[in-house]
């Protein structure tokens, strides 16, 4: 299913208080010099239910439809109230904007591409990485059960809200695992790391279903992890 895009006819170019050039990864909706471009929720590829009894349809459906379009919504807000800052050279509202656009950019960012980390088990879902990145994996970590522990044990530390990521760092040319808190989306850590796979450890992503047992969920959403597009992500990048 398509991603549905929806772009006004005002213009804008971002401040660099939120990098956006690995965000348009996530997105498919482009942002141009003096061009105002406002965002809406990704249709998923697969129904609320099918990942279950990985995570949930109910889950699937509050984070997307709730807690998603609230990113959306609140960006798409705080991109207007700065393009008003800046046609009125309002310096000090356009600074006090940028909390508001990275978490709520962050969070559409973040979400976007959690949606294509994940496959029903009848597309794909939980089929282990091969080729290149099978390889990668391999070399930099050992195997994947040690790239799995490692990922599960990051993501349940982590305090408070956010994501755990296995990235590709463009610049040491290997693979990295890292978090972020909150929606920071991982290009807040440096635009040579690249998302190939995160996973959201917010608690709405797994309360309803695992109550306070984060261990519990990140052991199950290897059965659903959608190997295939973070493959092609990394074979892209590597080429």
């Amino acid at each position: 299913m398509a991603l549905r895009t929806l772009a006004s006819k005002k213009t804008l170019f971002l401040s660099p208080g939120f990098p956006l050039r690995r965000c348009v990864a996530a997105d498919p909706v482009l942002l141009k010099t003096r061009g105002l471009v406002t965002f809406s929720l990704p249709d998923l590829p697969y129904d609320y239910g099918e990942l279950e009894p990985a995570i949930s349809g109910e889950i699937m459906k509050l984070q997307h439809q709730k807690h998603h379009q609230t990113y959306i919504s609140n960006y798409n807000k705080a991109l207007e109230q700065l393009d008003e800052a800046m046609s009125k050279g309002d310096a000090s509202k356009v600074v006090g904007l940028q909390g508001a656009i990275k978490f709520n950019g962050g969070g559409h960012v973040n979400h976007s591409i959690f949606w294509k980390n994940l496959a029903p088990t009848s597309k794909g879902g939980g089929e282990p990485p091969h080729a290149a990145l099978g390889w990668a994996i391999d070399t930099d970590f050992g195997s994947l059960e040690t790239l799995v522990k490692k990922i599960n044990a990051e993501g349940a530390a982590l305090q408070g809200s956010g994501w755990v990521w296995l990235a590709l760092d463009k610049e040491m040319k290997k693979l990295r695992v890292e978090t972020t808190a909150n929606q920071d989306p991982l290009v807040t850590k440096g635009l040579h790391l690249i998302p190939l796979l995160g996973i959201d450890v917010w608690e709405h992503a797994y309360y309803l279903q695992y109550k306070n047992v984060k261990p519990d969920y990140l052991n199950n959403i290897w059965k659903v992890i959608n190997w295939k597009y973070a493959s092609e992500i990394y074979a892209k990048e590597i080429a």
